[in-house]
């Protein structure tokens, strides 16, 4: 996790002040001022969600189609607030209509299996991995390479079948944890790792009585530049002040009035020539053996 750092207000023009004084003025403001249509990405950012308990799912969904912002979504098959998962039946509507808005859809992990360690020893690659969702949740495993990739695969296929889309050739490992053997290894079954931005870590997962909403906002819209790549969740268990009802419209308003607009990680410089190259294989992975420490 990148740690939060201290800053001074920024100083905005007059038309960043206008742009969230829209917000302000009420939903009408922001339905006038996203309905023309959207110019040529020059100066792009690309917004990324984790899944996470979606209690706030609808909503980012109603903010990215008022705001005219296409964002990728990494996904794994996390615990909800309703429903059998965040890639369960319960919102497959939900991720269909994603689909057909023109997002994007990578993996992570099937598990939300976070890496803990590389194990060195004779014979294949393994890695002491502690998933935060599934059967397994918060064992310590211990999983083959195979077994990592199969993870990252029944994600993606699982993406694939809810909507419609090929997910990209990328994931995210969960909380950004991984090792230089774990990288080469997803790579090896058709993966490249995105991380984020220092200024793109939104913050959404901090404790809001040390980072409040107001905070996160004026921090982001300080520090975001051409070409971050941002980060947050569709919903944290831990924080008590939700970041995205309070936070994510006004970013994004913000960001445009910079100048910023928004793009998915198809088209970013880093990964577009892999994604073009890299097209997923994706077979229903088969059942690995889990040995544990």
């Amino acid at each position: 996790m990148h740690r939060a750092t201290e800053f001074n207000p920024p100083t905005w023009g007059a038309c960043g002040w206008r742009a969230l004084c829209a917000l302000a003025m009420g939903p009408a403001a922001v339905l006038a001022q996203s309905s023309a249509e959207p110019e040529a990405c020059t100066r792009p950012v690309y917004l990324t969600f984790d899944t996470g308990h979606m209690g706030t799912a609808p909503l980012i969904a109603q903010v990215l189609q008022r705001q005219k912002v296409r964002v990728t979504f990494f996904a794994a098959n996390e615990k909800t607030q309703e429903g059998d998962g965040s890639l369960g039946d319960h919102w497959a509507a939900w991720w269909r209509a994603r689909g057909a808005e023109g997002h994007a859809f990578a993996s992570h992990t099937w598990e939300h299996a976070y890496w803990r360690a590389d194990l060195d020893g004779p014979g294949e690659v393994r890695f002491r991995i502690r998933p935060s969702a599934g059967q397994q949740v918060g064992q310590n495993l211990q999983w083959s390479a195979q077994h990592y990739c199969d993870s990252l695969r029944r994600a993606a296929s699982r993406l694939h079948a809810l909507t419609g889309q090929e997910p990209l050739p990328l994931f995210r490992a969960p909380g950004g944890k991984t090792s230089a053997r774990l990288l080469q290894t997803a790579r090896q079954c058709g993966f490249a790792h995105v991380g984020w931005a220092d200024a793109g870590f939104l913050g959404d997962e901090l404790p809001s009585d040390r980072y409040s909403n107001d905070h996160l906002l004026q921090k982001a819209l300080k520090n975001i530049r051409s070409g971050d790549i941002l980060m947050a969740h569709l919903g944290i268990w831990s924080r008590q002040d939700p970041w995205a009802p309070a936070v994510l419209e006004p970013l994004i308003v913000g960001l445009k009035a910079r100048g910023l607009c928004f793009a998915t990680l198809r088209d970013h410089p880093q990964y577009r020539d892999w994604v073009r190259q890299q097209p997923l294989q994706l077979t229903q992975p088969s059942p690995q053996p889990v040995s544990r420490p």
